[in-house]
């Protein structure tokens, strides 16, 4: 495993486990027990996906040193406010039953997230979050940001896979020092990816799969992944991508798959925004 030194020196690991739509609490649990077992450290959960008390349960059971992981929660746009993100932290901690989040972030720039942020920033310097980050944010919005608050985003978590490749948003992130992020680095299935035959026929020469060379491919460009799996022989698969090392011929052809947008969400879309208000995650 690698690690990223983010822009307040605390160390990240380059590849996580998410637990995006595992909800239930049984599952999710043991998958997060597993996941540790297979080496994982860094585990990406949100407020969101109403499964932070089963990700607790597993960091209480796992029997790794809590200083050895690096846990990630995220704020949902009900509590974008000064107010719902003090309060939001709080209960994000007494879910997780820990005494420091590791990486908070803002889930999606929506609402008042510059109030959401100043409450961030208190709770960073508080010491009941080690690193503070945002999500989706495009570069505009991200630029906005980095010159409005006081404290730099460490993280921006983004779609990034083959087939949406966001060069232009990693070259501003660079410029303000936040480490990008992948959410959905497998595209969420789409375009064939697993089978894909460009990705295949790399995999070929090194003994991989096409889902081991496309997280192999976004850690090159220095993006953190986070691959999601319940089965634990495909979580050992998906973080055993750290013994080989793809040229700069093949990075070029994987860089040709870029479609230059998502398919998958499309946060320009008013019906979308409208979407996210409308999920109340409490009352």
């Amino acid at each position: 495993m690698e690690f990223l030194t983010l822009n307040n020196g605390v160390k990240m690991p380059q590849e996580g486990f998410g637990v995006f739509q595992v909800a239930d609490p049984a599952v999710c649990e043991k998958a997060v027990l597993d996941a540790v077992a297979s080496g994982y450290r860094l585990i990406d959960t949100a407020a969101a996906y109403a499964n932070e008390e089963a990700v607790g349960a597993a960091i209480a059971k796992c029997g790794v040193a809590r200083a050895e992981l690096f846990i990630t929660t995220k704020l949902w746009v009900q509590d974008a406010s000064y107010e719902g993100a003090k309060a939001a932290i709080e209960t994000s901690l007494k879910k997780l039953g820990l005494d420091y989040i590791d990486l908070y972030l803002v889930h999606q720039p929506m609402g008042d997230y510059i109030g959401a942020y100043r409450a961030m920033e208190e709770a960073y310097k508080d010491g009941k979050v080690k690193a503070i980050g945002v999500c989706n944010m495009y570069p505009h919005v991200l630029a906005d940001l980095c010159e409005t608050v006081d404290v730099v985003p460490a993280v921006n978590q983004v779609e990034l896979h083959p087939f949406f490749q966001q060069e232009d948003a990693l070259v501003l992130m660079k410029e303000y020092g936040v480490v990008p992020e992948a959410w959905g680095p497998f595209a969420e299935g789409k375009y064939g990816i697993f089978t894909h035959p460009v990705l295949t026929k790399i995999g070929g020469k090194y003994g991989k799969s096409a889902a081991q060379v496309a997280l192999r491919w976004n850690t090159q460009r220095g993006v953190v992944v986070i691959p999601k799996s319940t089965h634990k022989e495909r979580m050992e698969q998906n973080i055993d991508i750290w013994d080989f090392t793809l040229t700069d011929d093949e990075m070029k052809e994987i860089a040709a798959l870029d479609m230059g947008h998502s398919e998958i969400v499309n946060h320009y879309d008013p019906a979308f925004v409208k979407l996210l208000h409308s999920m109340k995650i409490h009352d």
